[in-house]
């Protein structure tokens, strides 16, 4: 399983899902472009010492990015995509996921690119939030999916 956040914003955010990569044992790529540098101090203070544990890839673009991961694998590049989105989809919750499945999450401020959205139409998952709330935090999304995801999938 491979976590990929897609142009994040916020260093705090990012350090987060590195920490909880470092945790889980699972790859983190990030897609530019960035908001931040990889040498912002909140983005180090978020991911504590914990960054020489962080199997990290940091991409020039999706395209960059599918093509990596598209490498090795037994099953194609848009079955393993897990798109994270608050436009619908399938639950977190009710939703099957395979030990080789790769999270995606958008930025902050925009979420998934529309481009990629529509490329990828029954790939998305939500996180069922009330009504009036219009998304939750990128770091939270993360480590939620992330959890939810290798406890289904039976990944360690």
């Amino acid at each position: 399983m491979e976590l990929l956040l897609v142009h994040p914003q916020i260093p705090h955010n990012t350090g987060c899902a590195a920490r909880l990569a470092a945790a889980t044992g699972l790859r983190l790529h990030l897609v530019e472009p960035l908001g931040f540098s990889l040498e912002d101090r909140y983005l180090k203070r978020a991911g504590l010492d914990y960054w020489p544990m962080v199997d990290l890839m940091v991409h020039k673009d999706w395209e960059q990015a599918a093509q990596f991961l598209a490498q090795g694998t037994e099953r194609p590049i848009d079955q393993r995509l897990r798109l994270f989105s608050a436009r619908g989809g399938e639950s977190l919750f009710g939703a099957t996921f395979m030990p080789d499945d790769i999270l995606v999450f958008g930025s902050e401020g925009q979420g998934l690119p529309a481009d990629l959205l529509a490329q990828y139409p029954n790939n998305r998952v939500y996180v069922p939030i009330r009504e009036g709330v219009r998304s939750l935090n990128l770091a939270n999304v993360v480590c939620l999916g992330a959890y939810t995801a290798m406890h289904a999938a039976g990944v360690p």
